[in-house]
């Protein structure tokens, strides 16, 4: 192990909130608690300032935060010592850990531990390292009965940004709202109609990925590999706080961007003017968690934004006025959207995420009239007992099968009439957390579906990782290419597996390893079947295990795009790995979660190089160049007409390459990280490109950002940078 690798192992104990692993405080550092009811009444506003947007204010945990109350907590914690649950706390919030003061961690300690049944009755409790935390429980609370249990009520601080920003009036806000402010309205706005959609203007951007093949590609050559570095910023667009991970829509010289918390701006797309802004009020009792909003989606003369709170929303394109909203699943469950909606023709197509907790409804993917918001059909991505797939997770009923969630926009082939979707693994991750071994495919997680949007049916499926169990998924973007006679459809998991399949089909076709895998020990070449190592197998709850590549990926959500000029897709990847020991957790409804620990480290023989940028010929499979460096990569891929790919990079790089070659050809260097889908469009005849730079986020930044610790910069800079060449 490098010493990079070796500071850095210990650095990330410390840094995941999902980790809840070591840590210690030593009886000499450590104050004595007082359970009072002033200490719990200063620990209910910390943690709700610091800790609910994640953890919840029901403590049921969401994502990668876990249950801080309820049976999945008392099995992880009744053994172990106060001293540690202590330390961990202190290791919160996980983007700056130790930030908070003493008496702030010392009262979320008394706060958590009243939750789960602790007296709060004026008792000091020494530091002891031998005391447990079962010791102090007078019983066990459940997550969702803890919160009154707790004294949960209008006294609570909100700070943060966590949630709702109260009623007019200082009233509860019961009901989310739009609010809307137009300062110029949009007059020439000319509607977007499905043959736009279809065969965009070469100068627009109106798909997350430009065009429905997911492509990332744009057709304008102005900027080419002979004058991108005489590239310069026109101008800039400061965004609010919060995990930003945006892809901006541009339509005849107007640009649409999601910022954090579900604001929506449009802008002048040559100078970025603020045309109107749209603000998301949310429920009081709502928080967000992750902050981020990848793509828009525009037809008609709509916008249509995927909320946090689990809703979708129409907005008038001109004004940002509310056209309609409709209500998808209810957030209270922890169902939210991260990705975005798709419109074809006339649906918009979203897949929900926010689905490891364990109750009757299952992810799914849905689809609404346009024009309306009406649900005309919901497919659910978990098979039910008693129906195709239904077997696949071995005896457990419905209720206790979770994740597959759908945190990726699809792709659409109009010629087959087909949507493809990625899905997610089943949760808890480790297959003996979930009653489950690796035997048990899980259906219909970490699969491909080629799904008919006329009534939400499957016509077919290819699942990549059968029984999945180290938090590896193949959720991400599904690549359509047509080539020699062929339709096909690229996809890479976490795994760091390029998959070809025919997309009329789903046949397995091609297979190549992009980095150093250790979790299969045989991919079968004709069929694509993969075989788990043993013990990866065999694990129990309570075992660790050490793979490569760990949860960052490989790839994950920062796409891969093609450059026709060289038949390559040019993706982004992470090289490190993951020790995962899968943690015991309650099956019975309103459990759930992701049952995991997790340790991660470098991946063997990279030198300490973190991120690597790529390009895979698609014919022969084989890679025709790569860059690796020290700092991850935290954007899309970008290929242009011009021979340039440009990528973004936790050490505020953006990058131009040669896609011929992987030469750096530009750099310019950003407020904070670059992070989100960088964009190229037209205006006047002048090629611009856009990317944002951004904050917040899961494995992909978490895991680098921990194990690289000499790479600094700003905790605040969201923001949009625009560039373009010198005016002729």
């Amino acid at each position: 192990m490098t010493n990079f690798a070796k500071t850095a192992a210990s650095a990330l104990t410390a840094a995941l909130p999902f980790l809840l692993s070591s840590g210690s405080l030593s009886a000499q550092d450590a104050d004595p608690l007082s359970f009072t009811p002033e200490v719990n009444t200063a620990g209910q506003a910390a943690y709700e300032r610091s800790c609910s947007a994640c953890h919840l204010a029901t403590f049921q945990g969401s994502f990668e935060a876990p249950a801080l109350a309820g049976p999945n907590f008392s099995l992880v914690w009744t053994e172990r010592t106060l001293n540690e649950f202590r330390a961990t706390i202190r290791t919160m919030p996980p983007m700056a850990p130790n930030s908070l003061r003493d008496a702030e961690y010392d009262a979320i300690t008394v706060y958590l531990l009243g939750a789960n049944g602790a007296e709060r009755d004026g008792r000091v409790v020494r530091a002891d390292r031998e005391a447990t935390v079962g010791s102090l429980l007078a019983g066990t609370a459940t997550a969702g009965a803890a919160t009154a249990s707790a004294g949960r009520g209008a006294g609570a601080g909100r700070g943060g940004g966590a949630g709702g920003r109260g009623g007019r009036g200082g009233a509860p806000r019961t009901e989310p709202e739009g609010v809307t402010e137009t300062f110029h309205e949009i007059i020439d706005f000319e509607p977007v109609t499905e043959q736009e959609l279809l065969n965009p203007d070469p100068g627009d951007w109106l798909i997350y990925r430009r065009t429905y093949d997911s492509q990332g590609y744009s057709p304008l050559d102005q900027i080419d590999r002979s004058n991108v570095d005489d590239l310069g910023l026109e101008w800039v667009w400061a965004m609010a706080d919060g995990t930003n991970q945006p892809t901006p829509l541009v339509h005849d010289g107007i640009m649409y961007l999601a910022s954090p918390m579900n604001t929506i701006h449009a802008l002048d797309a040559t100078d970025g003017t603020l045309l109107w802004e749209y603000r998301r009020e949310f429920a009081d009792d709502f928080r967000v968690g992750f902050s981020q909003l990848r793509n828009l989606a525009i037809y008609g003369e709509n916008i249509y934004v995927a909320t946090k709170d689990a809703y979708l929303v129409a907005l008038n394109a001109r004004t940002g006025e509310t056209v309609w909203e409709t209500q998808i699943a209810d957030y209270h469950l922890g169902y939210t959207n991260v990705a975005g909606v798709m419109v074809v023709e006339g649906k918009v197509i979203n897949g929900i995420n926010g689905c490891d907790r364990f109750h009757e409804e299952s992810c799914f993917i849905t689809a609404h009239d346009a024009a309306t918001g009406e649900e005309l059909w919901r497919l659910y991505t978990i098979a039910r007992p008693g129906e195709p797939g239904g077997d696949t997770w071995g005896d457990l009923p419905f209720e206790l099968r979770g994740g597959v969630d759908v945190w990726n926009t699809g792709s659409y082939d109009p010629e087959l009439g087909l949507v493809y979707w990625g899905t997610a693994q089943a949760k808890p991750w480790v297959a003996a957390s979930r009653g489950l071994t690796v035997e048990d495919a899980a259906l219909y997680s970490n699969s491909t579906l080629a799904i008919d949007p006329d009534d939400g049916s499957i016509v077919w499926y290819r699942q990549h990782v059968p029984g999945e169990s180290l938090d590896l998924d193949e959720v991400f973007e599904r690549i359509l290419i047509d080539r020699n006679g062929q339709r096909l459809v690229f996809s890479m998991g976490k795994h760091g597996i390029l998959w070809k399949l025919d997309r009329e089909t789903g046949e397995f076709i091609s297979h190549l390893e992009s980095i150093y895998q250790n979790v299969f020990d045989f991919i079968d070449p004709q069929t694509g079947d993969v075989r788990y190592r043993e013990d990866i197998a065999s694990a129990e709850v309570g075992d660790w295990v050490s793979v490569c590549p760990s949860t960052a990926g490989g790839h994950n959500w920062q796409s891969m795009s093609y450059s026709p000029e060289v038949n390559a897709l040019i993706i982004p990847l992470s090289q490190t790995c993951l020790e995962i020991q899968g943690r015991p957790v309650a099956l019975e409804p309103g459990s759930g979660g992701v049952g995991a620990a997790r340790r991660y480290s470098e991946m063997p023989e990279t030198g300490g190089r973190l991120g690597k940028l790529a390009a895979y010929e698609i014919d022969t499979m084989e890679e025709l160049w790569s860059v690796e460096q020290r700092a991850a990569y935290l954007t899309a891929t970008l290929t242009t007409a011009g021979g340039v790919v440009f990528v973004g990079d936790l050490d505020r790089y953006f990058r131009a390459h040669d896609v011929r070659s992987g030469e750096v050809l530009w750099q310019t260097r950003l407020g904070t990280s670059v992070q989100g889908f960088p964009v190229s469009y037209e205006v006047d005849g002048e090629q611009y490109i856009a990317v944002s730079s951004g904050l917040g986020g899961g494995s992909p930044r978490v895991i680098p950002r921990a194990l690289s610790p000499e790479i600094q910069h700003p905790s605040t800079g969201n923001a949009l940078y625009v560039f373009k060449l010198p005016s002729r």
